[in-house]
C-alpha cells in the first residue's frame, strides 16, 4: 500500500492542495443572502393564471370564469350582429385589443383592472367601477352598447376580470401591464410613411382596405377590421396613436413581433398608427370626456385644449413639447 502511494505521491498532493483551496474559498466567501420573494416577484413579469392548472375555484363559480372568459374570446358570436344573446356590437371580439383574452403581457391585458378599480378616471370626471370601464369597450372599441349590468354575461365577465387578477395586490400594476410606452419621435408620425409599413407588415391579415378577415362561419373576425364601419370608433383607447403605436411594436405582426423581439422600429409603429388612425371609422359623442379640458393626454385629437398646440399636432406630434408644457 505504502509503494502505491510512493507511486502516485504527484497526484494525491495535487487532490490535497484542490481540496484546501476549496475550503479556504469557502469558509472565506461572503454569505449570499437570497432577494425577499416580494422583491423577486416586482422584478418579474405577471404570470396570469391558468383554468388548466387553477382549481382554487370550482362549481359555478368555475363555470362562471369559464363562461367569461369565452365572451371576452369570441364577443361576437354572443353579441355581434350575428350574435347569440343580442347585437349590440360591431363583430370584433375583446380578445381583438385585449390578447388571448387579456392574458398577454404589454397585450392590453387585465392584470390590473381588479386591483385600480373603482377609480377615479379624468375622462369622465368621475369614480369609476369594473362595470363603466366594460361598458367603454363596448360602447368605443365594439362600437355598440353595453350588456345589462345584471345579466349573466356581465357577471361572468366580471368574474373572469377578476379571476385574472387575483394574485395582482390591491392599489398595484405589475410588470406587463396594458401597452408599452415606447419613446417619442423628434417628428410627427407620418400617415404616408405609415401606409407602406402597413402594405408591407399588416395589410395580408387587416385587408387593403382595413377590412379585416371574418372566421369560416361568418359570425366573428378571425383579424379585426382597422378602419370602417365594423371598427372601433374615435372614442376608443386604441384611437390614441401613443397607444396603437405601443400595441403594435409588442404584438405585430401577429404571433411573429413580441415584446422582446419587435419587428417595427418605433417609427415604423408610429407611423403605421398614425395611418390607420387617418382613416374614416364611426364616430360617437365625445362632449362629455375630459370635463377638465387640462386633464386631456397629449395625443386626444379633439379640442378645444387648455394649450394652445394644434388638433393636428395633438393627433399626430411631435409631442414631446406637448409633454413640456404639461408638465410646466
Amino acid at each position: 500500500m505504502f509503494k502505491h502511494f510512493k507511486s502516485n505521491w504527484p497526484l494525491v498532493l495535487i487532490v490535497g492542495i484542490v481540496i484546501l483551496v476549496t475550503f479556504f474559498q469557502f469558509i472565506h466567501s461572503p454569505v449570499q443572502q437570497e432577494k425577499p420573494l416580494s422583491e423577486n416577484l416586482n422584478d418579474s413579469l405577471w404570470i396570469p393564471p391558468s383554468l388548466f392548472t387553477d382549481y382554487s375555484i370550482s362549481g359555478d363559480e368555475r363555470k362562471q370564469v369559464i363562461y367569461g372568459q369565452d365572451i371576452i374570446a369570441h364577443t361576437a358570436i354572443y353579441f355581434g350582429p350575428k350574435g347569440s344573446i343580442a347585437q349590440i356590437s360591431n363583430g370584433m371580439n375583446c380578445q381583438n385589443c385585449h390578447l388571448n383574452a387579456g392574458r398577454k403581457n404589454w397585450g392590453n391585458n387585465y392584470s390590473a383592472v381588479f386591483s385600480t378599480y373603482p377609480k377615479f378616471r379624468s375622462r369622465s370626471g368621475e369614480v369609476e367601477g369594473i362595470y363603466k370601464r366594460v361598458s367603454d369597450c363596448f360602447e368605443r372599441s365594439l362600437n355598440g352598447s353595453a350588456p345589462d349590468s345584471n345579466s349573466k354575461e356581465y357577471k361572468a365577465i366580471y368574474a373572469y376580470i377578476k379571476w385574472i387578477g387575483q394574485n395582482v395586490k390591491k392599489g398595484e400594476k405589475p410588470k406587463g401591464v396594458g401597452i408599452e410606452k415606447i419613446s417619442f419621435l423628434n417628428r410627427a408620425a407620418d400617415p404616408e410613411k405609415g401606409k407602406q409599413v402597413y402594405i408591407a407588415q399588416c395589410q395580408s391579415c387587416h385587408g387593403a382596405n382595413g377590412e379585416g378577415q371574418l372566421t369560416l362561419a361568418k359570425t366573428s373576425y378571425e383579424y379585426p377590421p382597422l378602419w370602417g364601419e365594423h371598427s372601433y370608433n374615435i372614442g376608443a383607447g386604441l384611437f390614441r396613436i401613443s397607444n396603437f403605436a405601443g400595441y403594435v411594436k409588442s404584438n405585430m405582426p401577429f404571433n411573429i413581433a413580441t415584446h422582446n423581439d419587435p419587428k417595427l422600429s418605433n417609427e415604423e409603429a408610429w407611423d403605421v398608427a398614425a395611418f390607420v388612425n387617418s382613416q374614416p371609422r364611426p364616430k360617437v359623442d365625445l362632449s362629455k370626456d375630459w370635463p377638465d379640458i387640462s386633464k386631456k393626454p397629449f395625443d386626444h385629437p379633439f379640442g378645444p385644449f387648455s394649450d394652445s398646440f394644434t388638433e393636428t399636432q395633438h393627433k399626430y406630434g411631435p409631442f414631446k413639447p406637448i409633454v413640456e408644457k404639461i408638465k410646466d
